[in-house]
């Protein structure tokens, strides 16, 4: 299985089994994680800078982290980015903070931002930099 592929399935299982409402951040033109995740039957919601058409069933919007709609990221259990660049990983766990959910970061090779978050092995290395106070899925 290519590598990427398999980072990005590990994180769409993780939060499939732990989230009900995951919103990623920047998902460009990997759309794997996020189709693991609708596969589950789980809603998902996308965001980039640019405008993307994703797979049926996965609800996109433009937005720029630096500058969130908040309105989009309302309700979310989680907030997801996979190998964003490091300077997006503040803006992320203000969002996060800001709406009352977990942040979880996939990084690229060994970066990570500040202490590295708590760690969570899913089969890849993912880091919650923000532990929300919304419930989440037991699993």
């Amino acid at each position: 299985m290519d590598s990427y592929k398999h980072i990005e399935n590990c994180v769409g299982r993780y939060i499939a089994g732990h989230y009900a409402s995951p919103v990623e951040v920047g998902i460009g033109k990997n759309f794997d994680a996020a189709e693991v995740i609708h596969a589950a039957g789980i809603p998902v919601r996308c965001t980039d800078v640019k405008d993307l058409v994703l797979p049926a069933g996965i609800a996109f919007r433009i937005d720029d982290v630096f500058e969130p709609d908040f309105s989009f990221y309302r309700g979310a259990d989680v907030i997801y980015a996979i190998r964003p660049a490091v300077e997006m990983v503040p803006p992320l766990i203000a969002l996060a903070e800001q709406v009352g959910c977990d942040l979880l970061v996939y990084h690229m090779g060994f970066e990570v931002y500040g202490n590295g978050g708590e760690p969570i092995d899913c089969g890849v290395l993912l880091h919650r930099y923000v532990r929300g106070s919304k419930p989440v899925k037991q699993g």
